[in-house]
């Protein structure tokens, strides 16, 4: 865990410097084992650090050469908040929930009720994270016939910013989905969480 807690501090620090200038995007980062002497640490913490880097997009390079600083993802925007996702997708969670008092109030069920539920990270073409999703509901999913969707904001949790390869605290775009049955009775609610440099957000008007 100290291992680990160790490469995730030194992963933050490369994106604070990143986002400070230090290094720009193109340019080659130190070597590991330069960093790891200027940070003091083993320089297998900073390949894990490096390997975090580069699966979250921030970084590009392979394994045994040089790693530079990526190149900003390419902007998407999003216009339909109920369209499938187009491209490769992970579930990472499917623990049951408690609803609280806000999901109890978008589902139309008491306080505690018992929701199914998944977090689905949705992957780029290049595997990179482009956005989380997650899902809660009661029974069985049963096919929807409207939907609405509502845009907000909010800072990243540490799950969050780790899945999204972004820093804690980081704001990014909120959707909050409802899906509705023929009788406009809630179905499934949903947390669409989308980085905010790279997403653009163009919701079509709610039906």
């Amino acid at each position: 865990m100290a291992e680990d807690a160790r490469y995730r501090r030194i992963a933050a620090d490369i994106q604070r410097r990143i986002a400070a200038g230090e290094w720009v995007p193109g340019q080659d980062l130190p070597s590991r084992a330069e960093l790891a002497a200027e940070l003091g640490v083993h320089p297998q913490t900073v390949r894990l650090a490096y390997v975090h880097l580069r699966r979250a997009g921030i970084l590009a390079g392979e394994e045994r050469r040089a790693v530079y600083v990526a190149h900003p993802p390419a902007m998407r925007t999003l216009t339909d908040a109920d369209a499938e996702w187009p491209f490769s997708s992970e579930t990472t969670d499917t623990r049951p929930r408690a609803a609280t008092e806000e999901l109890a109030e978008r589902l139309g069920v008491r306080v505690g009720t018992s929701l199914r539920h998944e977090t689905v990270e949705c992957l780029d073409p290049g595997g990179r994270s482009a956005m989380l999703v997650s899902s809660w509901w009661r029974g069985q999913r049963r096919p929807h016939s409207s939907y609405t969707a509502e845009l907000g904001c909010l800072e990243l949790t540490e799950e969050q910013a780790h899945a999204l390869g972004l820093l804690v605290d980081t704001l990014a775009f909120r959707v909050v989905r409802t899906r509705f049955d023929h009788d406009g009775r809630p179905l499934e609610t949903a947390d669409l969480i989308l980085p905010m440099d790279r997403w653009l957000i163009r919701l079509a008007p709610s039906r």
